[in-house]
């Protein structure tokens, strides 16, 4: 059933999805003409919010970058690389490896959303390197572990809510995790997605006339072997001592930050982690650079795409637009509905303002007062939020980039089949928060 209904979807994606830096292109006009419409912005206000906004994800367009470098260089590591080479080896079919990418996937993804992305796509290759199965669905499979990244422990909006003096602690005080990441309708629907999003991967497995193959040649990235040193400049390159004189007071501040100060997983943490330990496990500083040069080619899409969402992101926010579409779909909501259309508007949101902690400023605005208007669960319908916002990045390729990039595939190629989870997940996800 799924199989004779994916490969329509995938027909129709590929012949109709253009690729990211078009769609940003489009979204970036669209944005534009809807403020001035709907808003009644003068296009000169609109240029402003846009120009003025381009730039606002620099930090985060570095960030993003170095979750796709420093991941890959430490999944390139000879330690790393035989510990993937042996939990891929347990796959035997290429079913069995559909099931255990998206189960790999959706576990990094729970952990952390940046992990998740890399160690995803970079078992996927390792997969393919070992099984004859349809790389497009492994590469979506991978993907598709992503959703669950908001509902886990990385999840910026329960985890913004339950931090001292956050923006919206006057209206809703401070929520713990254990009424939002822990609550049991939130874990409720994460064991749901566990469960499903893997079987329908499975079930859209391609039969062998339709699969598209990756010759496993082009997957490799082993480094050329280092030739006899016999310049002073080539020594420090190939030196142990020096990658670890650097490398683990790297791994020492890492133990410190977890250990002895109690301190917690974000991005900065995360690319550090990867980074450092890059360093000590590629044991010289030539290897890792070696690998540097092959995870750097990927990094274009992230380069020119991010500060066109940012000047999305702007006009959305400083024009009304993202305000005024949250409020018209939770002007017909009750106390009950509310989690479902509260999920559905962070969904379209999120098209345009594909950032979680962004798409919360814009909408707790609207949310907060509308639960307690209506006397609504403020802890579910801010879960609802964040639902929404993981959601839809199965339609928008925003948060695809470093996985597209890691495994050489552009967004028509995996997202017919995210198209099936879209709607799948949102069954799972809708039905979890309003009645479990």
């Amino acid at each position: 059933m799924l199989k004779m209904i994916s490969k329509p979807a995938v027909k129709l994606v590929e012949r109709y999805l253009p690729d990211p830096y078009i769609f940003v292109l489009l979204l970036t006009l669209i944005a534009s003409v809807a403020a001035i419409a709907i808003e009644r912005q003068t296009p000169l206000a609109v240029l402003r919010f846009w120009g003025d906004g381009f730039w606002g994800l620099l930090t985060f367009s570095m960030q993003m970058l170095l979750v796709l470098v420093t991941g890959f260089m430490l999944a390139s590591s000879p330690p790393v690389k035989r510990i993937l080479q042996k939990i891929a080896g347990t796959a035997k079919t290429p079913g069995g490896a559909i099931i255990l990418v998206t189960l790999v996937s959706l576990a990094a993804s729970w952990i952390n959303w940046g992990f998740g992305l890399v160690v995803g796509a970079l078992f996927a290759k390792e997969l393919a390197r070992l099984i004859r199965v349809d790389y497009r669905l492994l590469v979506a499979s991978a993907y598709s572990g992503f959703v669950v990244w908001h509902g886990g422990l990385a999840g910026s909006i329960p985890l913004t809510i339950a931090t001292e003096g956050h923006f919206t602690a006057d209206q809703i005080g401070v929520i713990s995790t254990g009424s939002t990441i822990f609550a049991f309708f939130n874990l409720a629907i994460v064991v749901c997605l566990f469960i499903a999003i893997p079987l329908v991967n499975r079930m859209m497995l391609p039969d062998e006339k339709d699969s598209v193959y990756v010759d496993p040649g082009v997957l490799n990235d082993e480094p050329e072997p280092v030739g006899r040193i016999t310049r002073p400049a080539e020594r420090l390159e190939n030196s142990l001592t020096l990658s670890l004189l650097v490398g683990v007071p790297g791994v020492l501040f890492l133990l410190d930050h977890f250990l002895l100060r109690g301190g917690g997983l974000n991005l900065n943490v995360v690319n550090f982690l990867f980074l450092f330990l890059a360093i000590v496990l590629h044991r010289t500083p030539r290897n890792l650079l070696n690998s540097l040069n092959e995870a750097i080619k990927g990094g274009a899409g992230i380069v020119i795409q991010f500060p066109f969402y940012a000047g999305i992101m702007a006009i959305m926010v400083q024009s009304g637009l993202a305000e005024s579409m949250s409020e018209w779909l939770i002007s017909f909501a009750t106390a009950s509905s509310l989690p479902f259309w509260s999920f559905i508007s962070a969904g379209i949101v999120n098209l345009f303002v594909p950032s979680g902690g962004g798409q919360w400023a814009v909408q707790a605005p609207v949310m907060i007062p509308a639960a307690q208007a209506l006397g609504a669960d403020i802890s579910r319908v801010a879960m609802a939020v964040a639902w929404g916002d993981a959601w839809t990045n199965l339609l928008q390729p925003f948060w695809a980039l470093p996985v597209l990039a890691i495994a050489g595939l552009k967004a028509k190629d995996i997202m017919g089949f995210c198209l099936i989870q879209l709607f799948i997940t949102g069954i799972i996800i809708s039905v979890g928060l309003m009645w479990f």
